[in-house]
């Protein structure tokens, strides 16, 4: 006996009901980011390794998927080759493409390739899916959909306070009650001068980065392994613990960063940003994290991440400024910034806080039920009219018993049932059904559209 078929690990499908729900978050998603300006674009699935490698530090290049060469992959590879079992070099010969890890650096080499047919500022967004060789668990996949929206070509900090509005517009509309956590990249620069390792900014972020998965104690080994000295770990701890509200802890950093120039013009950056988003109502709570890093190296001004306030999972949305990314392929001086909603993670959320309960469940508003071969010519002219007005509608496509017709729309909830049998023709007529309660109504076929525009579309 055959074994059933499976699909990768970290990796899902979905059925109907799940991707009604996923289309409503993408189709919110979506509709936000066009309110703002923002323009669509897509890019391939896999890029050049070259596009990809350097771009996520060594963490993140161990988790891009490579792509085998086509046709004979090992051509030019030598025994000796095999033998020595070096990975990384093997790799770089027989794999000249990846898989995407994210959409920014996608987005950096479109800009950079397409530079002549942009107008500056461009305001973009991307709905794709990426992928990571990360070990799967609760709220982690090795493919997911991220949901992009950036501005490149433009320094203001108005585009981040717009990033943080959009973030709010966004989860208020799907339900989700947030915490966005705010941080500067620069004043991260200016902690590690002042605990005397500035030239060890990367390792302190990726580090820092993992606090709230590991806990302070793995941190504090984690930088000793890295080659933090132990006098500076203990001067980081309290600044990473400064307690109070977001003006309270800039007013303490401004003293412990006064020596360092990149650390105040950071402070000086999250104020006025501040500044702005106190001008707002917002639904969501607004903080400054000083343990907030975000891993990846493009960052280098103003870093974004949200969490969910009632589900423990990880960050549902993220992102910063990048001030040089395009100057990787050899367009300098472009500063972006721009935030990625993990629509995998908000669907994990809103599924468990009962949040898709009235959204509809049903991709058809009404069948058509199947009498036999005359009827099927009236069902016909019924279908038409109906998907004329915009009302999603079909036709049962097979003559068998009512029974079976009825059960398969209890099934896919559809929630209007119109029979049209002898005598409804006989009199120009329709009979509808509502499901939900059983009624049956008799109106006259000239007066669908009347019924249409008063129970499903209001504006027809």
């Amino acid at each position: 006996m055959s074994s059933k078929p499976s699909i990768p690990k970290g990796t899902r499908d979905f059925s109907t009901d799940e991707m009604l729900r996923r289309e409503y978050i993408f189709e919110t998603i979506k509709g936000v980011f066009r309110l703002y300006g923002y323009q669509p674009i897509e890019t391939p699935a896999m890029e050049n390794l070259s596009t990809l490698l350097g771009k996520y530090g060594e963490e993140g290049d161990k988790l891009l998927f490579r792509i085998l060469n086509s046709g004979d992959f090992l051509s030019g590879i030598t025994g000796d080759d095999l033998v020595k079992q070096d990975a990384s070099r093997l790799s770089s010969r027989i794999c000249e493409k990846g898989l995407r890890y994210d959409l920014t650096v996608p987005f950096a080499r479109y800009v950079v390739q397409h530079r002549d047919e942009i107008i500056f500022p461009f305001k973009r967004y991307q709905i794709q899916p990426v992928w990571r060789a990360d070990r799967p668990q609760k709220g982690r996949y090795r493919e997911f959909f991220q949901c992009d929206v950036d501005v490149i070509g433009s320094d203001s900090l108005l585009n981040e306070y717009e990033l943080v509005r959009i973030i709010d517009e966004i989860f208020s509309k799907l339900g989700i009650k947030i915490i966005i956590k705010l941080n500067n990249r620069k004043i991260l620069s200016g902690i590690a001068e002042y605990i005397g390792e500035g030239g060890k900014i990367t390792d302190i972020t990726v580090a820092i980065d993992k606090l709230d998965k590991i806990g302070i104690d793995a941190v504090k080994a984690e930088l000793r392994e890295k080659g933090i000295s132990q006098p500076g770990i203990e001067k980081l701890q309290p600044v990473l613990a400064l307690k109070g509200s977001s003006e309270e802890k800039l007013t303490d950093l401004e003293k412990l960063l006064s020596g360092s120039e990149t650390g105040t013009l950071g402070i000086a950056e999250i104020r006025k940003l501040f500044s702005f988003i106190k001008q707002d109502i917002l639904n969501g709570m607004v903080e400054l994290d000083l343990t907030l890093a975000r891993g990846l190296n493009y960052y280098t001004g103003a870093i974004i991440e949200v969490k969910s306030a009632d589900v423990m999972i990880g960050s549902v949305c993220g992102g910063g400024r990048y001030d040089n990314l395009t100057g990787v392929f050899g367009m300098d001086g472009v500063s972006g910034v721009g935030i990625s909603f993990g629509a995998d993670r908000i669907y994990d959320v809103m599924s468990q806080l009962g949040l898709f309960g009235n959204l509809k469940s049903s991709s058809t508003d009404i069948l058509i039920l199947n009498f036999g071969e005359e009827e099927v010519k009236y069902g016909l002219k019924i279908l038409n009219e109906l998907r004329d007005l915009g009302v999603m509608s079909e036709l049962y496509p097979d003559q068998v018993k009512l029974k079976k017709q009825m059960s398969y729309a209890d099934s896919r909830k559809i929630p209007y049932i119109i029979i049209a049998g002898e005598e409804e023709i006989k009199n120009g007529e329709i009979t509808i059904k509502i499901m939900s309660s059983g009624e049956q109504r008799k109106i006259l076929l000239k007066d669908i559209k009347s019924f249409v525009r008063s129970e499903l579309k209001p504006g027809v």
